[in-house]
């Protein structure tokens, strides 16, 4: 018998790469549904149906349908289909999480993001002109200070809130990861506590951030493809 769960994405995209690592960390049954971006099978009817927003990552648990990935790890710990350890059930810590997931949204996520799309997959697909020095440098400088308060305000223990690895770990390791197609990589000397929890996250989503991350892998040379 299928599970009744649906999730909906493409490794693509970094929330959904993040959930669906949490997933397969939670052991939780869900039927694969891979929405191909390069495709842009995200924009045909049939998906539309599934996520009127027409964006990955979905989930679709009998009739009824989410989008957004946050709303997801809430609706998933809600519904016992992940576990405490990844989403916290008691109030304190589950409010911290939630804490840190607004901040990121615009404190990291946001030039993450700005880097990722316009310094290399825009440009590589024809979507923009490449940019010029000055502007790569002015990614990377916001990149820099983003690191630098992850750096400083977040990483006093092991992980992001908890002594062990949660959601807010792994979201963030995702849009920080998907820059090893921008050529950038973490500055041990510059930001060491970031670095070094990068490497903690990696082992504790071991094998599925091997897994996940294969794609951004195989991208991350000089001379890549088009996606």
């Amino acid at each position: 018998m299928a599970p009744k769960l649906k999730y909906y994405y493409d490794l693509l995209s970094p929330p959904a790469r993040a959930l669906w690592i949490a997933l397969k960390l939670a052991k939780t049954p869900f039927e694969d549904c891979p929405v191909a971006l390069r495709k842009l099978e995200q924009l045909s009817d049939e998906y539309k149906s599934v996520n009127r927003f027409q964006k990955v990552p979905a989930l679709v648990d009998g009739s009824f349908h989410l989008s957004e990935s946050i709303a997801m790890v809430r609706y998933l710990s809600a519904t016992n289909k992940l576990p405490e350890e990844l989403y916290p059930r008691s109030t304190e810590d589950q409010a911290r999480i939630d804490e840190y997931l607004e901040w990121q949204h615009f404190n990291l996520q946001l030039p993450c993001n700005l880097y990722f799309r316009d310094g290399w997959l825009f440009p590589i697909n024809g979507m923009a002109p490449k940019p010029n020095p000055e502007q790569i440098d002015n990614y990377i400088k916001n990149v820099d200070n983003s690191l630098e308060l992850l750096e400083r305000l977040w990483l006093d223990k092991n992980f992001l809130i908890c002594s062990h690895l949660t959601v807010a770990d792994l979201l963030t390791l995702s849009y920080i990861e998907q820059l090893k197609l921008c050529q950038y990589t973490v500055d041990e000397q510059k930001f060491p506590k970031v670095a070094k929890w990068l490497e903690r996250v990696r082992e504790a989503s071991h094998p599925y951030h091997d897994q996940a991350y294969a794609f951004l892998k195989r991208k991350s040379k000089p001379g890549q493809p088009k996606l």
